[in-house]
């Protein structure tokens, strides 16, 4: 006896048996009992999600004998033969396979006829993208007015292809996809109808290993019994899917935590013998940081994940809030970085050493606590904490300005602006320095004052990026202190900007008197009465 396999055998045969697309059935019902159906309908939606499924259902509840309603029968025998997939009213087309427009329009030559068996005749057309262009035209015409007899259900999974005139023709309905709750529950309802033995955490790693595809995840489900002898356990589910024991990330965190770069080695070690794919690593890495993050602002919410929730909320109380947002972003990073590596293993290691390189300090020096977790938001602090700096290779080799201090702060209005030229700031950071003047040191404090006029440029965006740019040359303990000028005062020509305005029309008068005593420009003058544009001379340089 042939062996029908999950996904064809628990196709829905009614509208109340599919999952997750509420939002279709309903619209879809309220049409079919109150006899406004449209003559063309688009589905859209990822692979797996259940659009043949709705149109076919959709078809039935046209064509069933006891009359167009959201309930079919199911037992008449137009129900049935659509069931079995042998309505001849029902004309499934594979648009993937038959692109050309002499296949539309012999298609469309039927389209005239009345049906031979039911009340409708439903053309279902899938993956209708594939369609040629030349195909599409052909169509417009029909679909927009097709006989009353006629039907149009169109399936796609890349309706960005479709040309707005066919879209423009038909209801589209958008079908999405399912969420991992969901899939688990369709699963485990399955497995208990079918009488199947399963462990409760192996059907989540199925369900998130079909990404919102049903279909996929019945797929799955198969290999899984095929894999486990009839029998679906956690073990075995990872082994088929290639996912990781989650224990092994729990200790990668708990290292990083205490700091201990032996340990998260031996993890790591440990999780090489299971030759698992390390951006898959990282992505539970990366799922198991933000559930620690939403423990530590929701007690209790890590309930709602695979995760154990004793070890999300110790971890929750051993790692500060901004720890755990730095080494988020760095787990994601590396994921990127992963195939730039030698090979997979040293790129993940790297990743791992990042996680204990860089911690956030607090002011003193020392590593920040992880704070208790809350049922509520709090306020950031009105300034972050500042991070440990990290050697710069490349500022060793750019020396100090003349007349800076043994620390490397300028020491003079002369030492600022040579030292703003060195920095390498853009946009509105750079406007900043170079519209302040030197006024003096101050321990690691670096006084400036804003030129008048210029306080438009002073936000606390900008200083920050300033003092980061400092931090980085000289520092993480150098601070910026900026004031403006009193009301009146004249400032001299001693910023970068006033500086660099001087030379700039310096230059703009060496060009302008280089090009009045040319020889040739000289000679058109005299000739044809030339005369030089003075605004229009720009410097080379």
């Amino acid at each position: 006896m042939s062996y029908l396999v999950l996904a064809r055998k628990w196709r829905p045969k009614a509208f109340s048996e599919l999952v997750g697309q509420e939002h279709v059935v309903r619209a879809i019902s309220n049409a079919l009992d109150s006899g406004r159906v449209h003559h063309a309908f688009l589905f859209t939606g990822t692979r797996g999600v259940g659009k043949t499924t709705i149109a076919r259902l959709l078809a039935k509840a046209l064509n069933c004998d006891s009359g167009v309603s959201a309930q079919p029968c199911g037992t008449c025998s137009a129900c049935r033969e659509i069931d079995e997939g042998r309505f001849v009213d029902l004309i499934e087309v594979d648009a993937a396979s038959r692109t050309k427009v002499e296949d539309t329009r012999e298609l469309l030559e039927n389209v005239q006829y009345a049906p031979s068996r039911g009340r409708y005749k439903v053309y279902l057309i899938d993956e209708v993208h594939m369609l040629s262009g030349h195909s599409f035209n052909a169509f417009l015409k029909t679909l927009e007015e097709p006989p009353p007899h006629v039907k149009f259900l169109l399936a796609t999974t890349d309706p960005q292809k479709l040309p707005i005139t066919v879209v423009s023709r038909c209801l589209q309905f958008h079908l999405k996809r399912l969420p991992i709750g969901q899939i688990t529950d369709r699963l485990s309802h399955i497995l208990g109808a079918e009488g199947v033995s399963t462990e409760p955490a192996a059907l989540p790693l199925i369900a998130r290993a079909a990404d919102g595809s049903l279909r996929d995840a019945l797929s799955l489900l198969d290999q899984a019994l095929v894999f486990g002898g009839g029998r679906v356990g956690e073990a075995d589910v990872r082994s088929m899917l290639g996912t990781i024991d989650r224990t092994h990330v729990a200790r990668l965190v708990e290292s990083v935590a205490a700091g201990d770069a032996t340990a998260m080695l031996e993890t790591i070690h440990s999780l090489d013998d299971q030759a698992p794919d390390y951006d898959q690593v990282l992505v539970e890495l990366s799922s198991l940081l933000q559930r620690i993050a939403l423990e530590q602002v929701v007690a209790g919410s890590a309930t709602e994940s695979g995760h154990d929730p004793e070890v999300v909320a110790r971890l929750a109380g051993k790692l500060a809030a901004d720890e755990i947002q730095l080494y988020y972003q760095m787990a994601i990073l590396g994921r990127r970085d992963l195939g730039l590596a030698p090979d997979p293993r040293t790129g993940f290691e790297m990743t791992m050493l990042r996680l204990l390189a860089f911690r956030p300090v607090a002011p003193g020096g020392e590593p920040t606590k992880a704070a208790a977790p809350t049922t509520s938001i709090t306020s950031p602090p009105s300034r972050p904490a500042p991070v440990r700096a990290v050697p710069n290779p490349g500022a060793s080799a750019v020396a100090p300005p003349v007349g800076a201090n043994a620390g490397g702060l300028p020491l003079s209005g002369e030492a600022w602006i040579a030292l703003v030229a060195s920095l390498g700031l853009t946009g509105g950071a750079q406007q900043l320095a170079a519209n302040c003047t030197w006024s003096g040191v101050s321990g690691s404090t670096l006084l400036l004052r804003l030129d008048t006029g210029k306080e438009g440029l002073h936000t606390a965006q900008m200083e920050e990026r300033l003092q980061s740019a400092l931090q980085q040359r000289f520092g993480a303990m150098v601070r910026l202190s900026i004031e403006h000028r009193v009301g009146g005062e004249v400032a001299a020509s001693d910023t970068p900007a006033q500086r660099e305005a001087e030379a700039q029309a310096a230059r703009l008068a060496q060009a302008q008197a280089a090009l009045s005593a040319d020889p040739n420009v000289i000679g058109l003058g005299r000739r044809f009465g030339a005369k030089v544009v003075t605004e229009t001379v720009k410097p080379n340089h």
